[in-house]
């Protein structure tokens, strides 16, 4: 059965952010986080899943989706490497343009999905 619920720690690591920008998130409301018995911060699978993004609503072939956070983003002339964390310890890299990564607003702290098809890593976002 998957898991329902994830501590504030865990879904941090999940989100590729901070606790301390957990928390800031719950203050500001850009998370919905329950409490529990002990008055601790608790995480639905669900608002982690909303925060990654849908990967179902891309219309591709590729059947191989790994969302997650990015990480990274190297800029390096015409060619980018762009890390996602896809769920701890798993990442991926992918070598992307440069106009890609301005296209899809890729940055640190942005959900976006990897989509593996033969031998290429595709991102979308």
């Amino acid at each position: 059965m998957p898991r329902q619920t994830y501590t504030a720690s865990e879904a941090a690591k999940a989100l590729g952010i901070s606790i301390d920008t957990l928390r800031r998130w719950d203050r500001d409301g850009r998370i919905r986080v329950k409490r529990d018995t002990a008055n601790r911060r608790v995480v639905p699978a669900s608002e982690i899943d909303r925060l990654r993004g849908d990967a179902g609503s891309a219309h591709l072939s590729a059947r191989n989706r790994f969302s997650g956070t990015v990480t990274s983003v190297e800029v390096d002339g015409l060619m980018a490497q762009v890390e996602i964390l896809v769920t701890e310890p798993t990442r991926v890299l992918a070598l992307v343009t440069r106009d890609a990564v301005e296209e899809l607003g890729l940055e640190r702290g942005a959900s976006a999905t990897a989509v593996v098809k033969s031998t290429s890593v595709m991102v979308e976002r």
